[in-house]
C-alpha cells in the first residue's frame, strides 16, 4: 500500500468503515511494533484531527510514553494515575466528556478538554493503553470506542 490515506467526511461510522481497512493494509506487512504504532497515530490524527493521539506501553510497572502524534507529553504515568493509569487499573475503556471534572487528571497540556484510553491486551493482561485527546469537551463516544478497538484488533503487540 502506499503510504497515503484516503481521507473521508461524513460520520464517525463512515470515517472508521474508510479508515480500518487502509490501515490493515498499512500495517500488514510491518514487524516492527514501533513502527507501526507510529503509522497508526498518524493515521488517526489525519482522518480525526484529534488534538493527541498515542500509546503508552508498560515498562517496569509504569505506562511509559511510546509512538504518538501531537504536542510533547507526559512520559511516564503510574498506575492508578490520571486517565491513563485509571484505565490501565481498570483494564476497561474511559470515557471522559471533560477533563477538568475527572479527579486527578493529569494536565499534560491545558487545551485537552476530552480524552478516551483504550487499554491495551495481549495474553488478557493490560500491557499499554491507546490515549486519544480533543480540544472540545464530550468528543469522544461508542463509535469511537468501537473504532478504535477494531484498530487496536489489527496490531501484533
Amino acid at each position: 500500500m502506499a503510504e497515503d490515506l484516503t481521507i473521508v467526511n461524513g460520520d464517525k461510522i463512515a470515517q472508521y468503515q474508510s479508515l480500518i481497512p487502509q490501515i490493515a493494509a498499512l500495517i500488514s506487512y510491518e514487524t516492527d511494533l514501533m513502527a507501526n504504532l507510529g503509522n497508526v497515530c498518524s493515521a488517526l490524527k489525519e482522518q480525526f484531527g484529534w488534538f493527541w493521539v498515542g500509546f503508552y506501553l508498560i515498562k517496569e510497572d509504569e505506562l511509559v510514553l511510546s509512538a504518538f502524534q501531537g504536542p510533547v507529553a507526559c512520559t511516564r504515568i503510574a498506575k492508578g494515575k490520571g486517565v491513563c493509569g485509571t484505565a490501565w487499573q481498570a483494564a476497561k475503556t474511559l470515557i471522559v466528556a471533560d477533563v477538568d471534572a475527572f479527579p486527578g487528571h493529569i494536565a499534560c497540556s491545558s487545551l485537552s478538554r476530552s480524552e478516551m484510553v483504550l487499554p491495551i491486551f495481549k495474553d488478557d493482561e493490560v500491557i499499554g493503553v491507546l490515549d486519544v485527546d480533543s480540544e472540545q469537551l464530550n468528543h469522544f463516544d461508542e463509535a469511537d470506542e468501537k473504532g478504535l478497538q477494531a484498530i487496536l484488533a489489527l496490531i501484533k503487540f
